[in-house]
């Protein structure tokens, strides 16, 4: 396990909640045995266990699989992005390496023999390299039962899903609650949280803003903004126009900052604002990228990053 690497890192940021107000106008913020094994996954990380047999076994060798259960040579291993589970591990052909909730890092155990690792061919150990994002520190071997070296990853012993043809495939994810995608770490790959409010680009509409969803940011005309907000949108309308909830001041990516604030509603509720500018989603849109809501009733339109309605009819 010998060449460079360089440790992928994940940042998170934190922020205060955007205060009240009553004016706009304002910047403001809203609301076995092993060998060099690494770093461990922390306790707690391990999850339910499991024989290693039952519901995980499946039909299949996968592509390229080596004969039987002896384990398949890993390659150069690197880190891919993926925007649901988010960065993970894949070995030198491109495909997406697990880890088992019924194994053990600390010390490195594999509990999945016979049908399982038919189903989840274990990875070899012997000519793992150490790519982009990955620290050669952390990667090791245990011993299976048959005397074969299986790589590990922070611990873990390392696995390919047989259902996975392609390079790129993540069928494995969460499969039986309990196998997951490995982070370059060893622990599961986890998604970074989307920020509370960011832009993405229409091919229609150009740049607008959507929530922590992915789901299109709506105005409507009939609300106020000045001398405070003020929403038009009750009682049956919320039904159709949910409100946005109030986020962090940092917790923003591309909107603009200057009337970025949050109001309290005649219910008592909060609501977020762009540019002072009530917010809302639309019950119409069924997923990231709908925008199902624009134009609806000559009222409703998708919102610019600097809080201005995209195609609204000029006064």
């Amino acid at each position: 396990m010998k060449t460079s690497w360089r440790s992928a890192s994940l940042v998170a940021g934190a922020a205060a909640v955007l205060a009240l107000t009553t004016a706009c106008g304002q910047d403001g913020g809203a609301a076995g045995t092993s060998q060099n094994v690494g770093a461990t996954a922390a306790p707690g990380d391990v999850g339910d266990l499991g024989t290693g047999t039952g519901t995980s076994a499946g039909a299949g060798t996968g592509a390229g699989g080596a004969p039987g259960n002896a384990p398949e040579p890993a390659g150069k291993l690197s880190v891919s992005p993926n925007a649901e589970i988010g960065a993970l591990v894949t070995d030198g052909a491109g495909r997406t390496l697990y880890r088992f909730d019924a194994d053990t890092a600390k010390p490195p155990k594999t509990t999945c023999e016979n049908d399982c690792a038919t189903a989840w061919p274990p990875v070899a150990a012997n000519d793992a390299i150490a790519g982009e994002g990955i620290d050669e520190d952390l990667l090791g071997e245990v011993t299976r039962p048959d005397g074969t070296k299986q790589l590990t990853i922070g611990g873990w012993p390392a696995y390919r899903y047989a259902k996975d043809t392609a390079a790129g495939d993540a069928k494995g994810q969460g499969v039986g609650k309990k196998w997951y995608a490995l982070a370059a770490d060893g622990k599961k790959a986890k998604a970074e949280p989307a920020a509370g409010l960011s832009t993405r680009e229409d091919p229609k509409l150009g740049e607008i803003v959507v929530d922590g969803n992915g789901m299109t940011v709506y105005r409507f005309l009939k609300d106020e903004a000045w001398p405070k907000p003020v929403s038009a949108c009750t009682g049956a309308c919320l039904e159709k126009w949910p409100v946005v909830a109030p986020v962090r001041a940092n917790d923003t990516e591309g909107v603009e900052k200057k009337g970025l604030m949050s109001f309290t509603r005649p219910d008592g509720a909060a609501q977020q604002t762009v540019d002072c500018w009530p917010i809302y989603t639309f019950a119409g849109d069924k997923k990231p990228g709908d925008t199902n809501g624009q134009g609806v009733g000559g009222t409703w339109y998708a919102v610019k990053p600097d809080g201005k309605p995209v195609g609204a009819p000029k006064k």
